[in-house]
């Protein structure tokens, strides 16, 4: 094989993350990283978390969540709630409105490919992870800030 192989590889996968990142934001009017915040408030206790608690899930820096938060409260799909008893904790809730748009999405490329990972046997996964870390100390790319879900940040690039 040749690194040109590898690197048309690689942007098959890049581009079917921006596919399904575009064809997402028309559709339903969000980015993946909007959506992923919206999962993870339908999955947290009471439909509740802290913007912290988020920041961790999502691993993006504050200012790029705060921006996520502020576009889904503008749509309304999640609200700013202060804590009872703590005014100075804020909880982020979802709506109804977050929750029906939930209930339009279709299964996430990062879903299927979770699904599909846990179908290897050991030794295949560790040849898939294996061959990811090798790619991620060869660009040199251990300390950039990732969601640990596969997403196209537009989010981010609205900040860069």
């Amino acid at each position: 094989m040749e690194t040109r192989d590898i690197l048309i590889k690689i942007r098959k996968i890049v581009r079917s993350v921006d596919i399904e990142s575009k064809k997402i934001q028309k559709e339903h009017g969000v980015s993946i990283p909007q959506v992923l915040c919206l999962n993870f408030l339908h999955e947290s206790p009471n439909y509740q978390t802290t913007q912290g608690e988020l920041r961790k899930f999502l691993n993006l820096n504050p200012s790029t969540v705060s921006g996520i938060i502020n576009r889904l409260e503008k749509k309304g799909y999640l609200a700013r709630l202060p804590k009872s008893g703590d005014k100075r904790v804020v909880n982020i809730a979802l709506t109804s409105s977050g929750d029906q748009l939930l209930s339009t999405m279709p299964s996430l490329l990062h879903e299927q490919l979770s699904e599909k990972l846990l179908q290897l046997s050991e030794e295949e996964f560790g040849v898939v992870e294996a061959g990811l870390n090798t790619l991620v100390k060869i660009l040199d790319i251990e300390k950039i800030d990732a969601s640990p879900l596969i997403t196209m940040d537009s989010d981010l690039d609205e900040q860069l």
